[in-house]
Protein backbone atom coordinates (compact mmCIF):
# COMPACT_ATOMS: atom_id res chain seq x y z
CA UNK A 1 0.00 0.00 0.00
CA UNK A 2 1.26 3.69 -0.77
CA UNK A 3 0.70 6.21 1.52
CA UNK A 4 0.58 9.58 0.12
CA UNK A 5 3.71 12.36 0.35
CA UNK A 6 2.11 14.21 2.38
CA UNK A 7 1.80 11.61 5.67
CA UNK A 8 4.53 11.87 8.23
CA UNK A 9 7.07 10.04 6.83
CA UNK A 10 7.56 8.52 10.41
CA UNK A 11 3.77 6.71 10.28
CA UNK A 12 4.26 5.47 6.80
CA UNK A 13 7.55 3.76 7.84
CA UNK A 14 5.72 2.51 11.12
CA UNK A 15 2.78 1.63 9.03
CA UNK A 16 5.29 -0.17 6.27
CA UNK A 17 6.51 -2.35 8.62
CA UNK A 18 3.47 -3.75 10.44
CA UNK A 19 2.57 -7.13 9.28
CA UNK A 20 -1.40 -5.85 8.21
CA UNK A 21 -2.49 -9.41 7.31
CA UNK A 22 -1.70 -10.58 10.77
CA UNK A 23 -3.51 -7.71 12.69
CA UNK A 24 -5.91 -8.90 15.09
CA UNK A 25 -6.22 -6.19 17.71
CA UNK A 26 -5.32 -2.48 18.58
CA UNK A 27 -4.17 -0.70 21.45
CA UNK A 28 -4.87 3.15 22.07
CA UNK A 29 -2.93 3.42 25.83
CA UNK A 30 -2.10 6.63 27.13
CA UNK A 31 -2.79 8.96 30.44
CA UNK A 32 -4.51 12.39 31.25
CA UNK A 33 -4.49 14.67 27.51
CA UNK A 34 -2.58 12.36 25.66
CA UNK A 35 -5.42 9.75 26.48
CA UNK A 36 -8.13 11.91 25.58
CA UNK A 37 -7.16 11.56 21.74
CA UNK A 38 -7.25 7.74 21.81
CA UNK A 39 -10.97 7.95 22.16
CA UNK A 40 -11.51 9.80 18.93
CA UNK A 41 -8.91 7.56 17.67
CA UNK A 42 -11.01 4.21 18.25
CA UNK A 43 -13.80 5.99 17.48
CA UNK A 44 -12.68 6.30 13.65
CA UNK A 45 -11.58 2.74 13.49
CA UNK A 46 -14.66 1.34 14.61
CA UNK A 47 -16.84 3.27 11.68
CA UNK A 48 -13.95 2.93 9.10
CA UNK A 49 -12.28 -0.49 9.73
CA UNK A 50 -12.90 -4.06 10.77
CA UNK A 51 -9.80 -4.51 13.36
CA UNK A 52 -11.17 -4.79 17.35
CA UNK A 53 -9.69 -1.87 19.47
CA UNK A 54 -9.69 -0.87 22.86
CA UNK A 55 -8.66 2.67 25.30
CA UNK A 56 -6.83 2.25 28.17
CA UNK A 57 -5.26 4.17 30.72
CA UNK A 58 -1.36 3.05 30.97
CA UNK A 59 -1.60 2.07 34.37
CA UNK A 60 -4.46 -0.36 33.81
CA UNK A 61 -3.03 -1.67 30.81
CA UNK A 62 0.30 -2.79 32.47
CA UNK A 63 -2.00 -3.90 35.77
CA UNK A 64 -4.94 -5.33 33.56
CA UNK A 65 -2.42 -7.01 31.34
CA UNK A 66 -4.73 -8.16 28.41
CA UNK A 67 -4.63 -11.90 27.36
CA UNK A 68 -5.02 -10.88 23.94
CA UNK A 69 -1.71 -8.56 24.04
CA UNK A 70 0.91 -10.23 21.94
CA UNK A 71 2.18 -10.95 18.67
CA UNK A 72 -0.22 -9.47 15.64
CA UNK A 73 -1.57 -6.51 18.29
CA UNK A 74 -0.77 -2.99 17.85
CA UNK A 75 -0.13 -0.68 20.52
CA UNK A 76 -0.55 2.95 20.08
CA UNK A 77 0.37 5.29 22.61
CA UNK A 78 0.97 9.10 23.49
CA UNK A 79 2.99 11.20 25.67
CA UNK A 80 3.61 14.79 24.97
CA UNK A 81 6.61 15.60 26.68
CA UNK A 82 7.66 11.33 26.08
CA UNK A 83 8.49 11.47 29.75
CA UNK A 84 4.76 9.72 31.12
CA UNK A 85 6.26 7.07 33.37
CA UNK A 86 3.62 4.74 33.17
CA UNK A 87 2.99 5.24 29.43
CA UNK A 88 6.51 4.56 29.28
CA UNK A 89 6.66 0.86 31.17
CA UNK A 90 3.53 0.39 28.80
CA UNK A 91 5.12 0.41 26.18
CA UNK A 92 7.85 -1.47 27.45
CA UNK A 93 5.25 -4.40 28.84
CA UNK A 94 3.98 -4.57 25.39
CA UNK A 95 6.91 -5.21 23.96
CA UNK A 96 8.12 -7.74 26.32
CA UNK A 97 4.51 -9.26 25.29
CA UNK A 98 5.50 -9.19 21.45
CA UNK A 99 3.11 -6.46 20.29
CA UNK A 100 4.52 -3.66 17.89
CA UNK A 101 4.50 -0.25 19.16
CA UNK A 102 4.26 3.25 18.10
CA UNK A 103 4.54 6.12 20.69
CA UNK A 104 3.42 9.76 20.22
CA UNK A 105 5.66 12.53 21.60
CA UNK A 106 6.86 16.22 21.24
CA UNK A 107 10.08 14.40 22.13
CA UNK A 108 11.62 11.44 20.54
CA UNK A 109 14.81 10.65 22.34
CA UNK A 110 12.61 10.70 25.74
CA UNK A 111 11.63 7.68 27.38
CA UNK A 112 8.92 7.24 25.62
CA UNK A 113 10.24 7.51 22.20
CA UNK A 114 13.44 5.21 22.99
CA UNK A 115 10.65 2.14 24.60
CA UNK A 116 8.86 1.66 21.07
CA UNK A 117 9.31 0.32 18.23
CA UNK A 118 8.54 3.48 16.22
CA UNK A 119 8.53 6.67 17.90
CA UNK A 120 6.72 9.42 15.93
CA UNK A 121 7.13 13.74 16.97
CA UNK A 122 3.57 15.74 16.87
CA UNK A 123 3.98 19.53 17.85
CA UNK A 124 1.84 20.75 20.37
CA UNK A 125 1.50 24.99 21.04
CA UNK A 126 -0.25 24.71 24.21
CA UNK A 127 2.91 24.16 26.61
CA UNK A 128 5.31 25.90 24.15
CA UNK A 129 2.84 29.11 23.08
CA UNK A 130 4.68 28.88 19.10
CA UNK A 131 1.53 28.38 16.61
CA UNK A 132 1.72 25.24 14.92
CA UNK A 133 -0.07 23.88 11.84
CA UNK A 134 -3.14 21.56 13.11
CA UNK A 135 -1.55 19.19 10.64
CA UNK A 136 1.20 18.25 12.90
CA UNK A 137 -0.37 17.68 16.18
CA UNK A 138 -1.02 15.12 17.79
CA UNK A 139 -4.60 14.40 16.52
CA UNK A 140 -3.68 14.70 12.66
CA UNK A 141 -0.97 12.19 12.98
CA UNK A 142 -3.35 9.28 15.18
CA UNK A 143 -5.87 9.70 12.64
CA UNK A 144 -2.95 9.30 9.69
CA UNK A 145 -1.99 5.88 11.69
CA UNK A 146 -6.18 5.04 11.78
CA UNK A 147 -6.81 5.76 8.42
CA UNK A 148 -3.23 3.79 7.49
CA UNK A 149 -4.21 0.86 9.37
CA UNK A 150 -8.33 0.88 7.96
CA UNK A 151 -6.52 0.98 4.10
CA UNK A 152 -3.67 -1.71 4.69
CA UNK A 153 -6.24 -4.23 6.66
CA UNK A 154 -8.74 -4.36 3.75
CA UNK A 155 -11.05 -1.36 4.39
CA UNK A 156 -11.69 1.60 2.40
CA UNK A 157 -8.48 3.82 1.45
CA UNK A 158 -8.92 7.32 2.14
CA UNK A 159 -5.69 7.87 3.41
CA UNK A 160 -6.01 10.90 0.73
CA UNK A 161 -8.59 12.65 1.42
CA UNK A 162 -8.08 12.43 4.48
CA UNK A 163 -4.43 14.24 4.61
CA UNK A 164 -6.01 16.85 2.38
CA UNK A 165 -8.46 17.75 5.24
CA UNK A 166 -5.76 17.71 7.70
CA UNK A 167 -3.69 19.97 5.99
CA UNK A 168 -7.05 22.05 5.59
CA UNK A 169 -7.52 22.21 9.05
CA UNK A 170 -5.69 25.04 10.53
CA UNK A 171 -7.90 27.33 8.80
CA UNK A 172 -10.97 25.78 9.99
CA UNK A 173 -10.21 26.42 13.15
CA UNK A 174 -9.19 30.38 12.55
CA UNK A 175 -12.00 30.67 11.56
CA UNK A 176 -13.86 28.89 14.76
CA UNK A 177 -11.86 31.12 16.76
CA UNK A 178 -13.51 34.15 15.27
CA UNK A 179 -17.31 32.06 15.38
CA UNK A 180 -16.72 31.57 19.05
CA UNK A 181 -15.07 34.68 20.03
CA UNK A 182 -18.31 36.32 20.67
CA UNK A 183 -19.07 33.42 23.50
CA UNK A 184 -15.85 33.82 24.91
CA UNK A 185 -16.88 37.63 25.77
CA UNK A 186 -20.34 36.56 27.24
CA UNK A 187 -19.68 33.25 29.07
CA UNK A 188 -15.98 33.85 30.52
CA UNK A 189 -16.46 36.24 33.40
CA UNK A 190 -19.79 34.16 34.70
CA UNK A 191 -17.64 30.73 34.33
CA UNK A 192 -14.92 32.64 36.16
CA UNK A 193 -16.66 32.97 39.57
CA UNK A 194 -17.69 29.09 39.36
CA UNK A 195 -16.02 26.57 41.43
CA UNK A 196 -18.34 23.72 39.75
CA UNK A 197 -18.15 23.53 35.80
CA UNK A 198 -19.23 19.93 33.62
CA UNK A 199 -18.46 18.96 30.24
CA UNK A 200 -20.06 17.01 27.90
CA UNK A 201 -19.92 15.52 24.54
CA UNK A 202 -20.38 12.11 22.58
CA UNK A 203 -18.86 10.07 19.97
CA UNK A 204 -15.43 12.01 18.49
CA UNK A 205 -15.86 14.82 21.07
CA UNK A 206 -15.99 12.93 24.30
CA UNK A 207 -12.43 12.85 24.67
CA UNK A 208 -12.36 16.83 24.14
CA UNK A 209 -14.65 17.21 26.53
CA UNK A 210 -12.78 14.55 29.09
CA UNK A 211 -9.50 16.48 28.60
CA UNK A 212 -11.24 19.78 29.11
CA UNK A 213 -12.53 18.43 32.42
CA UNK A 214 -9.12 17.13 33.88
CA UNK A 215 -6.67 18.97 32.04
CA UNK A 216 -7.96 22.27 32.14
CA UNK A 217 -10.53 23.28 34.46
CA UNK A 218 -9.17 20.91 36.94
CA UNK A 219 -5.48 21.35 36.26
CA UNK A 220 -5.24 24.47 35.38
CA UNK A 221 -7.69 26.50 37.24
CA UNK A 222 -8.55 24.16 39.93
CA UNK A 223 -12.79 24.08 39.10
CA UNK A 224 -14.22 20.99 39.94
CA UNK A 225 -15.25 18.99 36.88
CA UNK A 226 -16.68 15.77 35.50
CA UNK A 227 -16.99 14.99 31.79
CA UNK A 228 -20.79 13.61 31.01
CA UNK A 229 -21.11 11.70 28.14
CA UNK A 230 -24.23 13.30 26.70
CA UNK A 231 -25.93 10.00 26.64
CA UNK A 232 -24.72 9.07 30.13
CA UNK A 233 -26.45 12.17 31.06
CA UNK A 234 -29.70 11.02 31.42
CA UNK A 235 -29.16 7.86 33.75
CA UNK A 236 -28.21 9.54 36.61
CA UNK A 237 -26.19 12.83 36.15
CA UNK A 238 -29.18 14.85 35.00
CA UNK A 239 -30.04 14.78 38.67
CA UNK A 240 -27.71 17.54 39.54
CA UNK A 241 -29.19 19.81 36.79
CA UNK A 242 -30.79 23.26 38.20
CA UNK A 243 -30.89 26.87 37.31
CA UNK A 244 -27.45 27.37 38.81
CA UNK A 245 -25.53 24.47 37.49
CA UNK A 246 -22.58 24.99 34.92
CA UNK A 247 -22.23 23.03 31.62
CA UNK A 248 -19.97 23.34 28.46
CA UNK A 249 -21.60 21.19 25.91
CA UNK A 250 -19.94 20.26 22.59
CA UNK A 251 -22.15 19.41 19.49
CA UNK A 252 -20.24 17.35 16.93
CA UNK A 253 -20.99 16.33 13.61
CA UNK A 254 -20.54 12.78 13.68
CA UNK A 255 -23.55 10.13 13.66
CA UNK A 256 -24.07 10.55 17.62
CA UNK A 257 -25.00 13.97 17.15
CA UNK A 258 -29.00 13.63 17.85
CA UNK A 259 -27.16 12.54 21.53
CA UNK A 260 -26.05 16.44 22.12
CA UNK A 261 -28.74 17.75 20.47
CA UNK A 262 -31.33 15.94 22.79
CA UNK A 263 -28.53 17.08 26.24
CA UNK A 264 -29.16 20.71 24.52
CA UNK A 265 -33.24 20.13 24.65
CA UNK A 266 -32.90 19.19 28.47
CA UNK A 267 -30.03 21.34 29.39
CA UNK A 268 -32.04 24.42 28.31
CA UNK A 269 -35.24 23.27 29.67
CA UNK A 270 -34.11 22.73 33.17
CA UNK A 271 -31.42 24.65 33.67
CA UNK A 272 -30.48 28.67 32.95
CA UNK A 273 -28.79 29.82 29.18
CA UNK A 274 -26.63 31.84 30.77
CA UNK A 275 -24.98 28.90 32.72
CA UNK A 276 -25.17 26.83 29.18
CA UNK A 277 -21.89 26.97 26.99
CA UNK A 278 -23.13 25.33 23.42
CA UNK A 279 -19.96 25.10 21.38
CA UNK A 280 -22.12 23.66 17.62
CA UNK A 281 -20.03 22.58 15.08
CA UNK A 282 -22.85 23.16 13.04
CA UNK A 283 -21.75 26.77 13.23
CA UNK A 284 -18.19 26.10 11.65
CA UNK A 285 -17.10 26.88 8.24
CA UNK A 286 -15.26 23.53 7.60
CA UNK A 287 -14.16 24.65 3.86
CA UNK A 288 -11.96 22.02 2.84
CA UNK A 289 -12.77 19.53 5.13
CA UNK A 290 -14.16 16.20 3.40
CA UNK A 291 -17.58 15.18 4.68
CA UNK A 292 -16.43 11.77 5.65
CA UNK A 293 -13.96 13.52 8.45
CA UNK A 294 -15.65 16.59 9.71
CA UNK A 295 -17.18 15.27 12.79
CA UNK A 296 -13.31 13.60 13.65
CA UNK A 297 -11.78 17.16 13.41
CA UNK A 298 -14.65 18.95 15.44
CA UNK A 299 -13.35 18.08 18.82
CA UNK A 300 -9.51 19.20 17.92
CA UNK A 301 -11.63 22.35 16.98
CA UNK A 302 -13.71 22.30 19.85
CA UNK A 303 -10.25 21.81 22.11
CA UNK A 304 -8.39 24.28 20.33
CA UNK A 305 -10.91 27.12 20.88
CA UNK A 306 -11.29 26.65 24.24
CA UNK A 307 -7.97 27.20 25.40
CA UNK A 308 -8.59 30.49 24.29
CA UNK A 309 -11.79 30.87 26.59
CA UNK A 310 -9.87 29.23 29.61
CA UNK A 311 -7.00 32.33 28.80
CA UNK A 312 -10.20 34.75 29.65
CA UNK A 313 -11.43 32.78 32.53
CA UNK A 314 -7.90 32.78 33.96
CA UNK A 315 -7.66 36.32 33.51
CA UNK A 316 -10.85 36.96 35.46
CA UNK A 317 -9.83 34.16 38.34
CA UNK A 318 -6.12 35.69 38.60
CA UNK A 319 -5.33 32.07 38.60
CA UNK A 320 -1.91 31.44 36.36
CA UNK A 321 -2.02 28.77 33.67
CA UNK A 322 0.45 26.03 33.60
CA UNK A 323 2.68 28.09 35.80
CA UNK A 324 0.08 27.88 38.77
CA UNK A 325 -0.43 24.07 38.98
CA UNK A 326 0.82 23.02 42.82
CA UNK A 327 1.41 19.55 41.68
CA UNK A 328 1.75 18.67 37.95
CA UNK A 329 5.69 19.15 36.87
CA UNK A 330 6.41 20.38 40.44
CA UNK A 331 6.49 17.24 42.66
CA UNK A 332 8.53 13.98 41.36
CA UNK A 333 7.81 11.63 44.00
CA UNK A 334 4.24 10.77 43.41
Amino acid sequence: MTLPDRFHPAVSAALSAIDADGLRHVFFVACGGSLSIMHPAKFMLDQHGTVASDVYNAAEFVARAPKRLGPGTLVVLCSMTGTTKETAAAAKFAREKGATTIGLTVEPESPLGKAVDFAVKFEAPYTTGTPIDARDSNYSIIYQIVMGLVAATGGENLTGPLIDSLCNLQAAIDKAQETYAPLWDRYARHFAAQDVIYTMASGASYGAAYSFAICVLMEMQWINSQAIHSNEFFHGPFEVLDETRCFVLMKGLDSTRPLDERADEFLHRFGKAENILVLDAAKLDLSGIDERFRGNVVPLIFFDTLWRFIYKVADFRQQVMLDGRRYMKKLTDY
